[in-house]
């Protein structure tokens, strides 16, 4: 099984978690950003992997300063996307949804269109004759006040290559409801939301999440295990976790990143294996390559070392990220049945 070659279905990637450390380097020097910690680039990348694995959502959410501090004029932001879409086409990703929060992205003078405008430029010339498509989901920071304003953002650029609306940022203390008027406001243009929940912070963000803000996906959405009991073999679902499992919401899981923050202590110990084994819709994700030192394909080898999942298994996934997707309904089964199916065919007959 070659899995660089196997196509990839991508829900939950940041922009800002995934610049090229050369990139933030050159940025950095052409823009005049000065608070890197370092301009070498192996330390940089070296800096910001380590910064990351320090067990806490808010100590991992630190390391952004300088990405963004680097993504403050035009062309750096379109240049970040170009490469955030070229770098995932390279990984065989064939469908991808990256989220930014455009507030991050006017400390210089730029207006939140001209931030998005930028970055689905950046993303049409990065993705332009490869097998990717690539969309963006419009975050609001929910340690903010901002999020009506970037709900209608996101809707404003719908037609343009904006598929979804998501808050992001440190989530104990700042409950989904607080931005409660935002999403009421998505379910009411027909739009759709995603929801960074269950990470940081257990089942009562969860449920906001879902039963109050209506939540199509759960970004991370791993602590759902909070409400499953019971030896293995044997587990007994809550009534959240039923709930979630039975209407099909989409857990968009990112192991290493969890790992990373503390959820779980190791990829071997987390929960993706159980939730696959009782079939809940289980997505896989990188949250964030840069500080992650991650991809597609390096994930996806994890799961297969540590749970021996093999190509019938990476196939579900990826069928039922696609399922999941925001793209319109017609998109979505030209991808499985044009691209997915018929590339894992051809990689299963390969290892014949």
């Amino acid at each position: 099984m070659n899995i660089a070659t196997l196509p990839k279905v991508l829900l939950h990637d940041h922009l800002d978690g995934g610049l090229r450390p050369q990139t933030v380097v050159e940025l950095a020097s052409e823009f005049g950003y000065a608070g890197l910690p370092t301009t070498d680039v192996a330390d940089l990348a070296t800096w910001f992997n380590r910064g990351a694995k320090r067990n806490d959502l808010v100590l991992y959410l630190e390391t952004f300063a300088h990405t963004v501090g680097v993504m403050q004029h035009r062309d750096a932001i379109e240049r970040v996307a170009y490469e955030c879409a070229a770098d995932l086409a390279a990984d065989g990703v064939v469908y991808a949804e990256v989220r930014m929060a455009p507030e991050l992205c006017t400390e210089q003078g730029l207006t939140l269109d001209e931030v998005v405008d930028a970055i689905l430029t950046g993303f049409r010339r990065g993705s332009a004759g490869t097998g990717l498509t690539i969309y963006l989901i419009c975050s609001a920071m929910r340690t903010a006040a901002r999020s009506l304003e970037i709900a209608e953002l996101a809707v404003r650029w719908r037609d343009a290559g904006c598929v979804g609306f998501d808050i992001a940022g440190a989530e104990a203390g700042y409950p989904p409801t607080r931005h409660l008027d935002a999403f009421q406001y998505v379910q009411r243009e027909n739009f759709h939301t995603t929801i960074h929940a269950g990470e940081a912070f257990g089942l009562p963000s969860i449920w906001e999440a879902v039963q109050f803000c209506g939540a199509e996906r759960l970004g991370h959405g791993v602590r759902i295990i909070d409400d499953i009991t019971g030896a293995p073999g044997a587990e007994h679902l809550g009534r959240l976790a039923a709930f979630v499992r039975d209407r099909r919401i989409p857990l968009e899981l990112c192991p290493t990143s969890n790992v990373n923050t503390g959820v779980c202590a190791s990829i071997a110990e987390h929960p993706i294996g159980m939730l696959r084994r009782l079939r809940f819709r289980v997505t896989l994700n990188t949250d964030n390559r840069l500080m992650s030192d991650t991809s597609m394909s390096k994930e996806m080898q994890q799961l297969a070392d540590s749970f021996g999942w093999g190509i019938d298994d990476f196939e579900w996934m990826s069928i039922n990220a696609m399922k999941s997707a925001f793209a319109p309904f017609p998109e979505r089964l030209a991808i499985i049945n044009g691209i997915i199916k018929p590339q894992y065919a051809a990689a299963r007959a390969s290892t014949l």
